[in-house]
């Protein structure tokens, strides 16, 4: 049998999505995989109900229904104040997770270099490589998470040609100031550089903190190209719809690679998710003021059970220091985690480029009741920590 491809030689599962089964098969509280245990809101579902008796079952336009577009740039518009036109600068596609990809094989050539901040979501990398890029890391350093602007210009001194910014970020819940946006605006303009935003978890941000759109900086929405997914602002994360927004020149070769991927999101799901866009104001206060509770809930009792983690400023997510358990081995850390203390977490070294066993990583985008069954559960981490040393070796 021939040799299969070298490219994707390397790659391992997702050991995110690998926590979860490991979760599941321990009676674990899934606290690794981010999605959500409450239900989207009923407005949402209540449409989803009428079309699949009205329809539409067919193929939408390639690049997603006219009304979801025109729905999606009013928001947008709306929430960012840059001007979007639905028929040439968006592209509905199968989850942001399309969209990152689409937009790597649009504007990369084999042998292009790309930044990435570390740590990152773990499928960055993975699109890079798929796509024929290398990588170029820049670390965002622990415990605020703020990055030497020097080490960055260097990545584009070195040729990078586009940078990915996940913000607010997964994993570590940071969300960039307006100063270091425009650190990062300067540097993509004067090498002429592609910024390549994952915005999803836009809504999800702590009080004081702000989420400024890169394509509002001055001479950035030309090169700011929005990978986004409704998966989290509506809590439909099997539902599986992103987009690109973009200049049109680039959104039309991303429409043209979309096609070949995948030809189109899917249209009844298109069709009711249009009454979520349509949400005034006051759902995404309350959608903030939800996760705000959520987050002071696990917070607070990670705090009280005495556990180090840096205080996430945006997203869902928060990072666990467990140096104090002289961890070697965070995979490990956390199969024994789902297995003696059930509840489940996801090895921090899956996010960073660098050598780092220090974190794990926890998602709180759970009802109460979840959070405080994990919260009673890790309350006895430091009694059942004393009788192994499996993860130490």
């Amino acid at each position: 049998m021939k040799e299969l491809s070298t490219r994707t030689a390397g790659f391992t599962d997702s050991v995110i999505r690998r926590m979860t089964r490991i979760s599941n098969a321990h009676g674990a509280v899934n606290l690794s995989q981010g999605f959500p245990d409450f239900d989207p809101p009923a407005e949402i579902t209540n449409r989803l109900a009428q079309v699949a008796a009205e329809g539409p079952h067919q193929y939408a336009t390639t690049w997603g229904a006219q009304n979801f577009r025109e729905s999606l740039a009013r928001k947008q518009e709306h929430f960012s104040g840059v001007s979007v036109d639905p028929d040439s600068e968006i592209v509905a596609t199968c989850g942001s997770t399309e969209a990152m990809m689409a937009v790597m094989m649009t504007i990369t050539n084999p042998g292009d270099k790309v930044a990435i901040f570390s740590p990152f979501y773990e499928n960055y990398g993975a699109d890079a490589i798929l796509s024929g890029a290398e990588p170029i890391y820049i670390p965002l350093n622990p415990p605020k998470f703020y990055f030497d602007a020097d080490l960055l210009e260097d990545a584009f001194r070195q040729g990078a040609k586009a940078l990915i910014l996940c913000n607010p970020s997964n994993p570590c819940g940071k969300v960039f100031t307006r100063e270091e946006l425009n650190i990062i605006a300067g540097l993509a303009i004067k090498y002429d550089a592609y910024v390549i935003t994952d915005e999803v978890y836009e809504h999800i941000i702590y009080t004081p903190n702000e989420h400024v759109y890169m394509a509002s900086l001055p001479g950035m929405k030309e090169r700011t190209i929005i990978c986004n997914s409704l998966s989290k602002t509506y809590s439909i994360t099997g539902w599986r719809l992103g987009y690109v927004i973009a200049d049109a020149r680039i959104a039309d070769r991303v429409k043209k690679v979309h096609d070949f991927l995948t030809v189109g999101a899917p249209a009844p799901l298109m069709e009711a998710v249009v009454t979520g866009l349509n949400f005034g104001d006051d759902y995404y206060l309350e959608l903030q003021r939800h996760y705000t509770h959520m987050k002071d809930l696990f917070i607070g009792g990670l705090k009280n059970i005495g556990l180090k983690y840096s205080e996430p400023q945006g997203a869902y997510y928060v990072l666990v220091d467990i140096s104090e358990f002289n961890c070697k081995d965070d995979l490990k850390f956390c199969e024994w985690l789902a297995r003696e203390v059930k509840v489940g977490a996801v090895p921090g070294s899956s996010f960073f480029k660098e050598d780092e066993n220090r974190y794990i990583r926890f998602h709180f985008a759970k009802k109460d009741e979840t959070l405080n069954t994990a919260l009673n559960r890790l309350s006895e981490i430091y009694n059942k920590v004393r009788v192994t040393a499996e993860f130490r070796a």
